[in-house]
């Protein structure tokens, strides 16, 4: 007999989350169109939204003793309520209970030590976009981690976007610099755009509206096209046309873009450390 998918094997034994704030909402909202039932899910939260607490009517499972042998248990808290929080999951540990943690800066040997000695763990790094299914998520499992529990982790965060399973878990730190802070830098991005619009006489809600649909359908085009992004940035740059004065400016080595992002991103990777 063939082993269940990840998804009927959920719906057998039940998915718990710890924590249902805008990232737990996020995933959950994944999870239920991918397939998840309500009635095999169990949250785990102290100020349920009301959207959560409409999901009770559809069989969901909110705040109420947890299924005995659930096949994963997700750990959607803040970083510095982990400690308070996982007291409330601890008895899961040590088994067959997949745990997955999207906690920043939280790595894998602190999560064991939360959850108990044995226990499969996966370290996830959603980020925002994770909201309207745009997300793109670093996955790191530990050694008591099988290939079929990571499988899991990833069929449950491809519900949200893109995964990625990393080599190791130092590169988690540059993950969270580059793709868990970054759609921060490119939101600053277009309130800068917008801005300098504005300086140059247009009204401020059109500036606006035309940074938004540019940055938006710029990264939609990058992510589409076969060419590399810095061929796209050729395509569209006539020699010493408009587009060719601006990049004069952004891609100047000793105070453009280059080397303020390489400054940003380092920045957050140190902090990252840091808080780990």
């Amino acid at each position: 007999m063939s082993k269940p998918s990840q998804i009927e094997e959920i719906n057998t034994n039940g998915l718990v989350l710890l924590g249902c704030g805008k990232m737990g909402s996020a995933m959950l909202k994944g999870w239920l169109e991918a397939g998840v039932l309500p009635s095999s899910t169990t949250v785990i939260d102290p100020y349920p939204s009301d959207w959560l607490r409409s999901l009770e009517d559809h069989g969901l499972n909110l705040n109420k003793t947890l299924p005995a042998n659930p096949a994963v248990c997700i750990l959607a808290v803040k970083p510095q309520m982990m400690g308070d929080a996982t007291p409330q999951v601890i008895a899961l540990g040590g088994g067959g209970t997949v745990f997955i943690s999207v906690a920043a800066g939280t790595n894998l040997s602190t999560l064991l030590s939360l959850v108990g000695e044995g226990s499969p763990i996966v370290r996830a790094m959603p980020n925002t976009p994770a909201a309207i299914g745009r997300g793109i998520t670093a996955l790191i499992p530990n050694s008591y981690c099988s290939e079929y529990n990571l499988a899991m982790a990833q069929e449950l965060l491809a519900a949200v976007g893109q995964t990625v399973v990393l080599e190791n878990e130092g590169q988690m730190d540059a993950v969270t610099a580059v793709s868990g802070s970054g759609p921060a830098y490119v939101f600053h991005l277009i309130e800068c755009l917008a801005k300098a619009g504005a300086e140059q006489g247009l009204p401020e809600e059109l500036a606006m509206q035309l940074a938004k649909a540019t940055v938006g359908g710029a990264g939609q085009l990058a992510e589409d096209a076969q060419d590399s992004p810095s061929q796209l940035r050729i395509n569209v740059t006539s020699p010493n046309g408009t587009t060719a004065a601006a990049l004069n400016v952004l891609m100047n080595e000793d105070n453009g873009m280059p080397p303020l992002l390489s400054r940003a991103v380092a920045a957050a990777k140190k902090r990252s450390e840091e808080l780990a």
